[in-house]
């Protein structure tokens, strides 16, 4: 089966498309500010389950997690608005609840929110989608006045229902799709909605987490695709998507390399940052 949201249209078939500034690559950094219910298992566990038995609450993964809460975020968040870096944040609904003060600084830091979830948890594994999707939105724009246009499933996760669900919340673009160098329009029933790209490959779940790499891999992984970007055929915009989170990149041990990463991506000429909401708009004033 062919992939009924999307219709091939290879890159070098499509119309030539003109950043600002003349810039040849848009960088997008999406920070993934989210929380994990304390008496459910994390999703993504560094450490192992004890043989034979279940560990609930599971402290261990769950501090692990909040740390990046308690003391990464910030980190984070002072390199970035030191250097004036514009941050898009994939926002669970629950931390404006139950970590009111992250929320609250990366609004005021001007950090760009697209939804992404209530609970960090896939809507394939939620019983209520519509009411999932509902719920974080309406929690987001009851928070900061402003109701995201954008949307990251937590773990990328879609059911078959997701697009038409979303579009029917007034989503107008997501980042679920990892399947291109630039944003298109996906196929849906009940309007229009279009994909922003993501990534799995320049993402610090996967390399830290998953592949277990050193902290210069992210930095070197960011440079080579950045520079493969900047000459790539034919001369068309690009997008460069990187997938971070403040509880792996707000490591004292990495935070280093993500301040270098911050710097390259800031200083390169022919790249321009950009957040997910700013490069979308921009995608529809260049194709309408």
């Amino acid at each position: 089966m062919a992939n009924p949201r999307a219709d091939f249209v290879p890159l070098p078939d499509r119309p030539t498309l003109h950043l600002p500034r003349g810039a040849r690559v848009a960088v997008v950094l999406v920070m993934n500010v989210e929380q994990n219910e304390f008496d459910q298992h994390v999703g993504r566990p560094l450490s192992p389950q004890p043989p034979g038995r279940e560990r609930l609450p599971d402290v261990p993964n769950f501090s692990w997690f909040e740390y990046g809460l308690r003391v990464g975020f910030w980190r984070v968040l002072d390199a970035c608005r030191s250097r004036h870096v514009p941050m898009t944040m994939a926002l669970n609904g629950s931390v404006c609840d139950a970590y009111p003060q992250v929320a609250r600084a990366a609004f005021d830091a001007g950090w760009d929110a697209v939804g992404h979830g209530y609970h960090q948890r896939p809507m394939p594994a939620v019983d209520d989608e519509a009411a999932e999707i509902h719920r974080a939105l309406d929690t987001i724009e009851a928070f900061s006045g402003t109701r995201p246009l954008g949307w990251l499933g937590p773990g990328l996760g879609e059911t078959g229902d997701t697009p038409e669900l979303l579009v029917d919340e007034g989503i107008e673009f997501v980042l679920d799709w990892v399947n291109d160098d630039q944003p298109y329009e996906l196929n849906v029933a009940n309007g229009r909605l279009f994909s922003v790209p993501y990534s799995l490959e320049l993402n610090d779940i996967g390399v830290y987490i998953r592949l277990g790499h050193p902290g210069p891999s992210m930095l070197e992984r960011v440079h080579d695709h950045l520079t493969t970007l900047l000459n790539d055929e034919p001369e068309t915009a690009r997008v460069m998507s990187v997938g971070l989170h403040p509880f792996i990149v707000g490591q004292p041990h990495r935070f280093p390399y993500f301040v270098k990463m911050l710097e390259l991506i800031m200083n390169t000429p022919g790249a321009i940052p950009m957040t997910a909401t700013e490069l979308y708009r921009w995608y529809r004033e260049q194709t309408g």
